[in-house]
C-alpha cells in the first residue's frame, strides 16, 4: 500500500518535497493557505504591469553549477524557460560622481577594479582569485551527511580537498570587513554596497559572483511565479494533490508520531509522515505548540539573527527604460528617512530585461528597502495612519526617482507598495522575514537538523533549517528531507528528470 505524505506550505520547499515523494512511490498532498503557489517566490500584477517580489537570479540556472542544475531539472523549473545573464549585475554610484560596475565577467570586473583603483592591485587580485577558485567548486547535493556512508564522506571529502585552504582564509571574514582592505575611499565604500547586511560572509559573495562568471545564475524570464508554476505543474504531473486556501492550524501527534494535520476549520487529513515547509517558529511553536524543543532550537529562535522584512515600492511607467542600468545602487547625497529608517544608499531594479512585465514601451521599477516590523505593526492599530505612512513611503521613492529619471513622476501609471505586514500576510512568515535565517560569518556553516526531539515521522525543509534563504536551501532541504524519509523506510532514494 502506498505509503502517504502531507506537505504543509506550497513554496518552492514545499513544491520540491512533493516532487521527490512522488519520484519515490510516496502519495503526496499538500496544504497551501493562498490561492497559488510559490510562497515568497511570487509575482502579482498590477494595471497591467507584472510586479516581481523574489528572484534577481537562480543559482543553477545553467550547467557549471552541477548539483543544483540537476536539481532544477528533476523538480522541472528549467525546461522551456529563458535564462537572461547578465553582463552587470549591479552599478554603484557614489555622490560624488563615481561608478563601480559589478561585470558577472570576473576577467573585466578585475580590470574595472583596476582602473578604478591602480594602487589597490594587489586586494583586487586576490579577490578575483578566490572567485575564479571558487568557480571550480563541484557541489553535489541531496543526500543528508548523517546518513552517508563512510566511503560517501570520504568521496565528498576529496572533492572539497583542493579547497579547504580558502576556505579557512577567509570562513570567518565578512564582506564589510574585507572591503576595509582598499585604500581607495570610493571602493571601501561601494565594494560592499551591494551585499549591505550585518556580518554578510565574504565567501558568500564570491560563491554569487563565480556562479555569475559561469553562467550559472540568471534570471529566468516571466519571472518569480512563472517558475514557482513550472514545478507546481511538475508535482501534478508526478500525481501529486494540493489544497490551496487550506490554512494548517496543528499537526497531529499520537504515540510521539506525527500522523496528519487540523486545517483552520477544523478538517483533519491523516498521513503516514507530515513535512513543515512552512513557517518554522510558528511549525515548532504553534503548530506543534512547543512540545518538540530542546535548548538547542529554542536557543535558535532567541538569537540566530533573520533577514529582516522589506518594503517594496514598484512602479509600473510609461517609459521605455531599456538600456538603462538593470540594478543601480545610488549613494544620496544626504541620507533619507523612509518609514523610521535612515537610508544612506537607495537601489533601483529596473526589470526591462523581462518583457512579460510590463506592456511594450513601458517598464516597471522596483525600489527594495529594509525595514523595522514591530514600526509597521504599531501603525496598522490605525488602518489610516498605516496607509498614510505607505502613500510617505511611495512619494519619497517617488522623488528619488524624479532625481534619477526626470519628468517619470508624470509617466508613473501605477504604484504599489508592500511592507513586512504585506509578507506577513501572505507568506505568514515569522514577522514578514524574507528570508529565515540571515548567513553571516558565524551561521554560514551551520546544520540544523530536519527533525525534531520526540517526534518521529516529521520533518522540516526550507529556509527555516538552512541559514541564508533563497531558493537553493528550499531544493536542497526538500531533497535531503526525502533522501532522510527513504533511508527510513529501506528505500533506495530515486528522481527523474521530465
Amino acid at each position: 500500500m502506498e505509503k502517504k505524505i502531507i506537505v504543509i506550505g506550497g513554496g518552492i520547499a514545499g513544491l520540491a518535497v512533493g516532487c521527490y515523494a512522488r519520484m519515490n512511490g510516496y502519495g503526496a498532498l499538500l496544504f497551501e493557505l493562498n490561492d497559488k503557489p510559490g510562497g515568497l517566490c511570487t509575482s502579482w500584477t498590477r494595471k497591467g504591469y507584472l510586479v516581481d517580489g523574489c528572484l534577481h537570479w537562480l543559482v543553477g540556472s545553467g550547467p557549471a553549477a552541477r548539483g543544483l542544475h540537476q536539481c532544477w531539472l528533476e523538480l522541472g523549473a528549467l525546461q522551456g524557460r529563458k535564462f537572461l545573464d547578465h553582463e552587470i549585475y549591479i552599478t554603484v554610484r557614489g555622490k560624488d560622481g563615481k561608478v563601480l560596475n559589478v561585470y558577472t565577467d570576473t576577467d573585466r570586473f578585475e580590470a574595472h577594479l583596476k582602473e578604478l583603483s591602480p594602487q589597490d592591485a594587489p586586494v583586487i587580485e586576490e579577490f578575483a582569485a578566490l572567485v575564479r577558485r571558487l568557480g571550480k567548486v563541484d557541489m553535489d547535493f541531496g543526500k543528508p551527511k548523517e546518513i552517508q556512508t563512510w566511503a560517501e564522506k570520504l568521496a565528498g571529502l576529496a572533492k572539497i580537498m583542493p579547497f579547504i585552504m580558502p576556505f579557512m582564509k577567509y570562513e570567518k571574514v565578512s564582506i564589510q570587513e574585507f572591503a576595509k582592505r582598499f585604500k581607495d575611499p570610493f571602493l571601501r565604500e561601494a565594494f560592499a554596497a551591494p551585499f549591505d547586511l550585518p556580518d554578510f560572509p565574504l565567501l558568500g559573495v564570491a560563491f554569487s559572483y563565480a556562479w555569475m562568471n559561469n553562467k550559472s545564475a540568471g534570471y529566468p524570464i516571466g519571472g518569480s511565479l512563472a517558475l514557482a508554476r513550472a514545478i507546481e505543474k511538475r508535482f501534478l504531473d508526478l500525481g501529486g494533490k494540493v489544497h490551496y486556501k487550506a490554512r494548517v492550524e496543528k499537526v497531529l501527534v499520537e504515540g510521539g508520531r506525527a500522523v496528519g494535520i487540523r486545517l483552520v476549520g477544523g478538517a483533519e487529513h491523516r498521513a503516514d509522515g507530515v513535512v513543515s515547509a512552512a513557517d518554522g517558529r510558528a511549525t515548532i511553536f504553534d503548530m506543534l505548540e512547543g512540545k518538540f524543543v530542546n535548548d538547542e532550537i529554542r536557543e535558535y529562535y532567541k538569537s540566530l539573527p533573520r533577514f529582516r522584512p522589506l518594503i517594496q515600492a514598484s512602479f509600473g511607467v510609461d517609459r521605455d527604460l531599456r538600456g538603462e542600468p538593470e540594478m543601480a545602487a545610488y549613494e544620496l547625497e544626504e541620507p533619507m528617512t523612509i518609514a523610521g529608517e535612515e537610508q544612506k544608499y537607495l537601489t533601483i531594479h529596473n526589470y526591462s530585461c523581462d518583457p512579460t512585465t510590463a506592456p511594450p514601451g513601458k517598464s516597471v521599477l522596483v525600489i527594495r528597502l529594509m525595514s523595522d516590523y514591530d514600526n509597521w505593526k504599531k501603525l496598522a492599530a490605525d488602518k489610516g495612519a498605516y496607509e498614510e505612512e505607505k502613500e510617505k513611503v511611495g512619494n519619497s521613492l517617488m522623488g528619488f526617482l524624479e532625481s534619477r529619471y526626470p519628468g517619470i513622476s508624470e509617466q508613473v501609471e501605477m504604484l504599489d507598495v508592500a511592507t513586512p505586514l504585506t509578507f506577513e500576510r501572505y507568506t505568514a512568515n515569522w514577522e514578514g522575514s524574507m528570508e529565515g535565517w540571515l548567513m553571516t560569518t558565524k551561521t554560514m556553516r551551520l546544520r540544523m537538523k530536519k527533525t525534531l526531539p520526540g517526534l518521529n515521522n516529521f520533518y522540516m525543509a526550507g529556509q527555516w533549517v538552512s541559514p541564508g534563504g533563497g531558493l537553493p536551501g528550499c531544493a536542497i532541504t526538500a531533497k535531503e528531507v526525502m533522501h532522510l524519509i527513504c533511508h527510513a523506510d529501506g528505500r533506495a532514494f530515486q528522481t527523474s528528470v521530465p
